[in-house]
């Protein structure tokens, strides 16, 4: 009997050429018959069925793939171990969008803001070292998005800069505050061009620090700073429509009481 420990998870998404009836089940009843469990199911985008999947045994998941793939009426587009973005697709219907060009870069729009909270909530909840961008107008909902998900991975959060009610500017952290388990929300405005060298220093040692770091204004922080964009694990976009532009001509000399 194979030790529980070693059960893993693996992402199965098969797109349906003729969806006659009983298709899922007797995809079904070949997953039970290998002891493959199914943890989660769901269509993404009308185009295809994600699966979550589980077992203690990878040739189950070999077999699975080569006869799968002699059922005419579907073919497997993908089958690996599950990515951040597969899990996300599974519950919730869609994929993430994402750059051709730049893979680290996510894209979401203001309808998708379940979404784009439920991401952000898996991110913060791995702990280490990481460092988020995320461009957006102003008003936009990108501090709120930071904060829904730092509450959906039960992380704290402090904030280093801000203009969600007012603009925001410390110099220093509690020590409850300076915790690496928390979140740190900066703003790249307000902390490279209207801050003043005690905040620049705080600024310096919560980069340096093992903990998650949420940057607005990514571009404006690293044209102002000494950090560049390998700093950033990942960077977001978030817009009210698909083809919003995200310009900072106009709001990085706007009046402080403004909002980012």
């Amino acid at each position: 009997m194979r030790c529980l420990m070693n059960t893993k998870q693996w992402y199965m998404e098969y797109k349906i050429h003729k969806n006659r009836p009983g298709l899922l089940g007797d995809i079904a009843s070949l997953l039970g018959m290998l002891e493959v469990n199914i943890l989660t199911i769901n269509g993404v985008e009308d185009r295809t069925r994600g699966m979550l999947l589980q077992t203690d045994d990878d040739e189950k998941i070999e077999l699975l793939g080569k006869m799968l793939a002699k059922v005419e009426n579907i073919s497997i587009v993908t089958l690996r171990p599950p990515r951040l973005t597969d899990i996300l697709a599974v519950r919730h219907g869609r994929y993430i969008e994402r750059d051709s060009d730049d893979r680290k870069t996510f894209r979401f729009t203001r309808d998708e803001l379940g979404l784009l909270v439920d991401f952000l909530g898996e991110l913060f909840k791995q702990e280490g070292n990481q460092t988020i961008g995320l461009r957006g107008m102003p008003r936009v909902g990108k501090t709120e998005s930071i904060i829904a998900g730092s509450v959906c991975a039960n992380k704290r959060w402090a904030f280093v800069s801000s203009t969600l009610l007012r603009q925001t500017v410390r110099s220093q952290l509690s020590e409850e505050e300076m915790n690496p388990h928390n979140v740190f929300i900066i703003d790249g405005i307000v902390s490279t061009i209207r801050s003043n060298d005690k905040h620049y220093n705080l600024l310096q040692d919560i980069m340096a620090m093992p903990s998650t770091k949420v940057i607005e204004h990514p571009d404006i922080f690293v044209r102002e700073s000494s950090f560049d964009y390998d700093v950033f694990d990942c960077i977001i976009e978030l817009r009210n429509t698909p083809d919003e532009e995200i310009t900072y001509e106009n709001f990085t000399t706007a009046g402080l009481d403004g909002g980012f």
